[in-house]
């Protein structure tokens, strides 16, 4: 599940947000498997989408974060849930979206690292109201 601004997220909604005003993060990660699960590294990058195949993930000046954009997670128990919070602040106005990945986080293993990735979240970054 993602949370963003504290309303759960569906990759066809648009969350809208004012420049200047820190946006409030969730991410839950919840092992609906038989057995734990882990260890994890969850990335969080933001980016343009310039709607002719490009992403532009160069945003330094438009967007940061207010703590981390990578945590580790080291198990998750059956039917239990691992959550993480952060925040993103807009410095400009536009459409951004989020990238939210999960990878496999053993470097003791031969195969490549195996990735799940969340449907993008949608944030319209706006004008502060007056």
């Amino acid at each position: 599940d993602i949370l963003v601004d504290g309303k759960v997220c569906d990759c066809d909604a648009v969350v809208t947000c004012q420049v200047g005003d820190p946006v409030p993060l969730q991410v839950r990660l919840t092992n609906r498997s038989r057995h734990s699960m882990g260890p994890f590294a969850l990335t969080m990058m933001p980016y343009q989408d310039y709607q002719n195949g490009v992403h532009n993930y160069d945003l330094q000046d438009a967007i940061t974060f207010v703590g981390s954009n990578t945590f580790h997670i080291d198990t998750v128990k059956p039917a239990k849930d691992s959550v993480y919070f952060g925040a993103l602040l807009f410095l400009y106005t536009g459409d951004f979206y989020l990238n939210i990945k999960f990878h496999e986080d053993n470097c003791s293993r031969e195969l490549p690292l195996s990735w799940l990735c969340l449907p993008s979240v949608h944030i319209r970054a706006t004008e502060p109201v007056a």
